[in-house]
């Protein structure tokens, strides 16, 4: 997943964000059609819509906060990673913190979608799913990005896959946000590839991340070097 310079730039996106063309108020309209591009088709380029953010930065009067929150959702998929706290720079004070010099709902929305990525980055999956459920603006939040969820727990097994060889379903489910045994058993064998075994033990295969590595530690010390660091210690005390 390659969330910064995603094969799927088309040339124009390319020119705008390598060339003065991304300083052009009038690009921002080229950015955000873009941008709706990468809510439907279930990829991200965290470059490109950093160039719109910065756009908005230099001509406030285009921002638009649903532009915005997309960015930022679409940036927490790219976790575990700076993206979400890159794109959260380039907003205003009024806009990224909530409280009495915030001039819309737009600081409320980044405060919630700033907890959300904060359990993400923290591998709170379980409490990030609870948060997610607790309330009727997250749903609100997410909802033009296509696969939201399904993107989220893709990522979660890639993480997972990284770290462990087997793994309790019972424990796939609160990390997945999954309702049930067999929901997780069917995402995990459908989408991951992996097997689940006896007493629901799910089995993920050996790769360059979860394999055991045998660690040799070698030190060449010479007899020439005991010799000069017992010279040493003779001289000091004489």
């Amino acid at each position: 997943m390659n969330g910064e310079d995603p094969q799927e730039r088309p040339e124009q996106i390319r020119s705008i964000i390598n060339g003065l063309e991304r300083y052009n108020p009038q690009a921002a309209e080229v950015l955000e059609a873009y941008l709706q591009q990468q809510c439907e088709e279930k990829f991200c380029d965290c470059n490109a819509n950093r160039a719109l953010l910065k756009l908005y930065q230099l001509n406030p009067d285009r921002i638009k906060d649903e532009v915005i929150t997309n960015i930022l959702v679409k940036a927490m998929t790219q976790f575990p990673s700076p993206q979400f706290d890159l794109s959260l720079h380039l907003l205003s004070p009024s806009h990224s913190n909530p409280g009495p010099n915030s001039t819309s709902d737009l600081a409320e929305a980044v405060s919630k979608l700033r907890v959300l990525n904060s359990q993400l980055e923290g591998a709170q999956y379980a409490r990030f799913w609870a948060t997610l459920d607790s309330d009727d603006i997250y749903a609100d939040l997410t909802t033009d990005i296509a696969g939201f969820e399904e993107l989220i727990r893709l990522r979660i097994a890639q993480l997972v896959s990284q770290a462990y060889r087997e793994v309790q379903t019972s424990v796939l489910e609160g990390w997945l946000g999954l309702d049930g045994e067999e929901a997780v058993k069917k995402f995990v064998v459908e989408a991951c590839g992996w097997k689940v075994g006896d007493e629901g033990i799910v089995q993920i295969p050996k790769n360059p991340d979860n394999e055991a590595k045998k660690t040799e530690i070698r030190e060449d010390v010479t007899v020439d070097m005991f010799s000069r660091v017992i010279k040493r210690s003779w001289e000091d005390n004489a």
